[in-house]
């Protein structure tokens, strides 16, 4: 019987709160529970249907917080703009973070545009891979000119198997260097790369991309996106490159 991955969902570096109807503070913003258009409530959902259990992580990652966890995700760390005191990630996280990779996890790394995401620390633990986040704005969208943000899939992609066409937007770009190589680009521009580190692998795209907002069907059907599709192709490829357990 295949043993049940682990797909655990930062809450230490994204940690944005709001107040909700009834005037207390929730969490919110790219985590599993949020169900609006801000949350990865669809995400954990395709995951959970690929046979993945979800997880967060509230407090800072550690090798004993990391212990249990195949698949890791973090999100657009928080900038002052968004957290009164963001947790920034720091040289004690990225050791416990490159050294789990090392011996077989799988990092995903999802930033935001340099306005909206704070790079300089995610850059320093993305160039342990050789992945760096650019201070720029690649597909800047304006209101619903919803094409602005399209990227087509070349034929017999080896990560997305059923999308064709997928919608990205306000994306920070990818400089890459050995051991890091594109797995997804657009006019000679990286989207998404990706590095193999000791036994684990690590994913990065610019963009937070498959929150609800883009797989919840606002999307004009007419367009042909297929960030739902993407969300599976995606989530079946993180499980697959989990190493088998000796």
């Amino acid at each position: 019987m295949a043993q049940t991955k682990t797909v655990t969902l930062d809450y230490f570096f994204n940690n944005e709160y709001r107040k909700n109807s009834a005037g207390t503070l929730e969490r919110y913003h790219y985590t599993w529970e949020d169900q609006r258009s801000s949350g990865y409530s669809i995400w954990g959902y395709v995951f959970k249907k690929n046979g993945a259990l979800l997880k967060s992580l509230e407090s800072e990652p550690d090798a004993q917080n990391l212990t249990g966890t195949d698949i890791y995700i973090i999100v657009d760390p928080d900038t002052k703009k968004e957290t009164a005191n963001p947790n920034y990630i720091e040289a004690r996280h990225i050791k416990a973070i490159t050294d789990w990779v090392k011996r077989g996890g799988i990092l995903v790394l999802m930033a935001n545009d340099s306005a909206n995401a704070e790079l300089p620390h995610l850059n320093k633990l993305a160039e342990k891979f050789g992945i760096h986040f650019n201070d720029d704005l690649y597909k800047h969208v304006i209101g619903t000119q919803f094409e602005m943000g399209a990227i087509t899939i070349p034929a017999n992609d080896p990560l997305f198997k059923t999308a064709k066409k997928i919608y990205l937007k306000d994306i920070s770009t990818l400089k890459l260097s050995p051991p890091a190589a594109p797995l997804l680009t657009d006019s000679s521009r990286v989207i998404i790369g990706m590095a193999k580190y000791g036994a684990g692998t690590v994913i990065a795209v610019g963009d937070p991309w498959l929150y609800n907002e883009y797989t919840n069907g606002r999307l004009p059907a007419a367009m042909d996106f297929d960030n739902d599709k993407a969300a599976d192709d995606l989530s079946k490829w993180l499980i697959n490159q989990i190493p088998a357990k000796k």
